[in-house]
C-alpha cells in the first residue's frame, strides 16, 4: 500500500529488532538469533519474508521486549554503554530513544490502518 512495502509486521519485526540493538547490544548482552542480516540487506529487518508467519515475528517481539525490560531492570538508569555507532549512551538516552522510536512506527501503524480500513483517531466518532 505504500511505494517503500512498509507494512505492519514489518514494523514488528523492525521494533523488535531496535529493542534488541539499543538495550541488549549496546550494554553488551546478547540478542539471540535474529530473523534478518543486516550484512545481505539493510532493509531486511522491515520485511517479513514468506516463511515467517504472524506467530513468528509476534514471538520475535516479545522476546526482544523480555530481553529490554531485563536490562532495564538490571541497570541504573545513568549506566553507560556503546551505541552501534560507537557514542557512549546513557540507558536514560536509550529509553528515550526507544520511547520517541516506537511512537514514531506506532503512528505509521496508524496510516497504515486507515489504509486498510479507512478508521481514524483513536476512537468511534459514529
Amino acid at each position: 500500500m505504500t511505494p517503500s512495502g512498509t507494512n505492519l509486521l514489518g514494523l514488528v519485526k523492525h521494533l523488535g529488532g531496535a529493542e534488541l540493538g539499543w538495550f541488549c547490544e549496546t550494554f553488551g548482552r546478547e540478542t539471540g538469533p535474529l530473523p534478518f542480516d543486516f550484512d545481505v540487506d539493510e532493509t531486511s529487518d522491515m520485511r517479513v519474508e514468506p516463511h515467517e508467519s504472524t506467530g513468528d515475528i509476534l514471538e520475535f517481539y516479545g522476546r526482544a521486549r523480555a530481553a529490554a525490560d531485563k536490562v532495564i531492570d538490571e541497570l541504573g538508569i545513568d549506566e553507560l554503554g556503546k551505541s552501534w555507532s560507537g557514542d557512549a549512551v546513557s540507558l536514560r538516552w536509550v529509553l528515550i530513544h526507544m520511547t520517541t522510536e516506537t511512537s514514531r512506527h506506532a503512528g505509521h501503524m496508524d496510516i497504515l490502518r486507515e489504509f486498510i480500513d479507512g478508521s481514524t483517531g483513536d476512537h468511534n466518532r459514529g
